[in-house]
């Protein structure tokens, strides 16, 4: 019997050690065949169970050197943003990878990335690795196909200049709210503040709350007017309503917060673990999934009882196109009809898409600006010029947005989008048939199957496609060339330089001309820099880019403009001298202080790590202080070091 076993686990361990070599292989054959230069690595990068026990990766290092050497930095996690176009220097942008599970492509060549976003059926997203995100039901995001075509127009059809104005006015009112808080009770400023990250993800959270709901969310001391309907009262109070155990804000703010777990765990699971980090999470998605179901029949109970549609409300708008009179496109063709989960899956998937990525461009953004001196006062200065002193109440955002979107704040939006895109790396496959790319003129063969990576913080640091000038800040770079590729410098945007001509890429046979709704403008002001097409894809390109784009870029630049219309940010220096401590230095000494600040703070950014969207982890921060104009310490007269 004993024998029999032994026989048996001998031919599962044989055929298992069969299957593995075969499929690598397999798939070493086929990056062969392809022409393009290829690694062969023991176990998928995108593994999970390789990120999870990486004692493998010891094991590989017994080989000689020459098999693992140059390719290990993409075997460690969070390679993209750690390592991003360094990896290429050393490997090519274009590189194959090789392993038993599939075969993948790396690429930080525009051409190639242009090529590859521009034919959306050639080279589709692997809807497998979304659906762990249609947990209420099918999305834009999660979805392909005729499928992906239904939702994509229907929902298109929100994003429109119209509502992005809406979304101008509701993010000047909330930024003015954050303002507030930051100013503290007495109005002053000049406090230091350890929760930018929070504090922008409220801020994110009460915009996305109006976009998606038609809901004005609160700050801490603010208060509805008297006339505010019941269901503004309901969802805006503090306690919560009937039937829930938490009020909508923090139902919404903690799914958000704990969404990764929420992705991950069995709900069963969830519910029976003893820790307390799962049963908040637990409470908080039982409440917003009630919160969801209301809403939506709220919504469909507006529509059928004819009421008129007010502000800016996706959620509403979703269920007006299938519950209300028939709607058609631009194009005058019938839009087809989503199903209720549906319309709860798609306004899930909108807040969660447009929360976290613009809060943590914002997060990155102000920290950045305050890293920056000079930088900060030329935006300070265009402002200045569009806006003057006028409230912010009165902005117009027809006669402004082309302005801002050309101006400093622009260039700086675009900057940090360069250096730290919200998606380090955009996930493509080969469809049903190989596929041809062509690369600096030669053609390459692509198998079926093979998973694509389209390495956004690779390509956006590639110097071939980009302006740099020797970097300024020493300790930070580590190119060959110390140029300032890997450095914030939004006077980038304004540069011309010898060999790089942005344009609209070259015409790719094959491509995607079908038109699915959405803003149709370009990703940067024409005033400024062009990148090459393929070499900026924070919000991806083709068919399949951010549906929301525009309205991201209006919340980025009408919070920049807000805050920096009175205010200035300098890093907070607590950790190294006390107010009278700094009061009594020089330029000199002052300037020395800085710098330790700005070490500090570059050395958290960097650290920077990517699981759904690239952010700050493990509870890192940097402090800073709003500081009115006039009242700077350090801002209004130094130079970026």
């Amino acid at each position: 019997m004993a024998s029999s076993i032994l026989l048996l686990l001998l031919a599962a361990i044989g055929y298992g050690v069969y299957r593995y070599t075969s499929a690598l292989a397999e798939n070493v054959a086929k990056a062969k065949r392809t022409g393009l230069p290829y690694h062969v690595v023991p176990i998928s990068p995108h593994s999970p169970l390789a990120q999870m026990f990486p004692f493998w990766k010891r094991l590989f290092k017994l080989l000689p050197r020459r098999y693992w050497e140059d390719i290990m930095p993409i075997l460690m996690s969070d390679w993209h943003f750690r390592d991003n176009y360094r990896v290429f220097e050393k490997l090519g942008d274009v590189f194959l990878v090789a392993c038993p599970e599939k075969l993948i492509l790396y690429t930080a060549n525009a051409e190639v990335i242009h090529q590859v976003t521009s034919k959306r059926e050639a080279f589709p997203k692997p809807v497998k690795v979304y659906k762990i995100l249609s947990l209420y039901g099918e999305s834009v995001l999660a979805t392909e196909g005729a499928v992906w075509k239904n939702h994509r127009k229907v929902t298109a059809a929100s994003f429109n200049e119209k509502n992005a104005a809406l979304v101008f006015a509701e993010s000047i009112k909330q930024t003015e709210g954050m303002i507030d808080q930051w100013l503290g009770a007495d109005g002053q400023g000049n406090r230091t503040i350890n929760t930018v990250e929070h504090d922008t993800m409220a801020l994110m959270l009460h915009i996305i709350g109006y976009v998606g709901f038609g809901l004005r969310l609160l700050w801490p001391g603010q208060s509805l007017p008297p006339d505010a309907d019941a269901r503004q009262a309901k969802y805006a109070a503090l306690k919560p309503p009937a039937g829930h155990t938490l009020n909508f804000t923090r139902s919404l703010e903690l799914t958000l917060e704990k969404i990764f777990l929420l992705l991950l765990t069995p709900r069963w699971l969830l519910k029976h673990l003893p820790f307390k980090t799962t049963k908040d999470a637990a409470e908080a998605e039982d409440n917003f999934v009630k919160y969801l179901d209301e809403f939506l029949h709220d919504k469909i109970d507006d529509v059928k009882n004819g009421d008129k549609e007010v502000g800016m409300d996706i959620m509403g708008q979703l269920a007006r196109t299938s519950y209300g009179e028939e709607q058609t496109s631009k194009k005058g063709s019938k839009l087809p009809k989503l199903s209720d989960s549906d319309i709860t899956g798609n306004a899930f998937i909108m807040i969660v898409a447009g929360h976290e990525t613009t809060a943590n461009t914002i997060h990155f953004l102000l920290l950045e600006l305050s890293n920056n001196p000079a930088a900060q006062r030329l935006l300070q200065r265009d402002i200045a010029n569009i806006f003057g002193d006028t409230d912010p109440s009165s902005w117009d955002y027809e006669s402004s947005v082309n302005a801002l979107m050309a101006s400093m704040a622009g260039a700086c939006m675009n900057e940090m989008l360069r250096m730290m895109p919200p998606v380090v790396d955009i996930p493509k496959e080969v469809a049903n048939n190989d596929q041809v790319i062509i690369k600096d003129g030669e053609k390459y063969h692509l198998p079926k199957g093979a998973h694509v990576g389209l390495v956004a913080t690779a390509v956006q640091r590639n110097p071939r496609y980009w302006p740099t000038k020797p970097s300024k800040v020493t300790g930070n770079d580590g190119s060959s060339d110390n140029s300032d590729i890997h450095d914030f410098v939004p006077e980038r945007w304004y540069r011309k330089a010898e060999g790089i001509d942005g344009d609209d890429g070259a015409e790719v046979e094959g491509a995607d001309t079908e038109n699915y709704g959405g803003f149709e403008g370009p990703d940067t002001s024409a005033q400024l820099f062009r990148p090459v097409r393929g070499s900026y894809i924070p919000f991806s390109d083709g068919a399949r880019s951010c549906l929301g784009r525009r309205l991201a870029q209006v919340e980025l630049i009408s919070t920049l403009s807000v805050i920096f219309q009175k205010y200035s940010l300098e890093l907070a220096v607590d950790e190294w001298a006390t107010d009278a401590e700094v009061d009594a230095m020089d330029r000199t000494q002052r300037a020395e202080l800085y710098k330790k600040a700005q070490d500090s703070s570059r050395k958290v950014i960097a650290s920077a790590s990517s699981l759904l969207t690239l952010k700050l982890h493990g509870n890192k921060f940097v402090p800073i202080r709003l500081v009115p104009k006039g009242q700077e310490r350090f801002v209004d007269w130094m130079d970026s070091l």
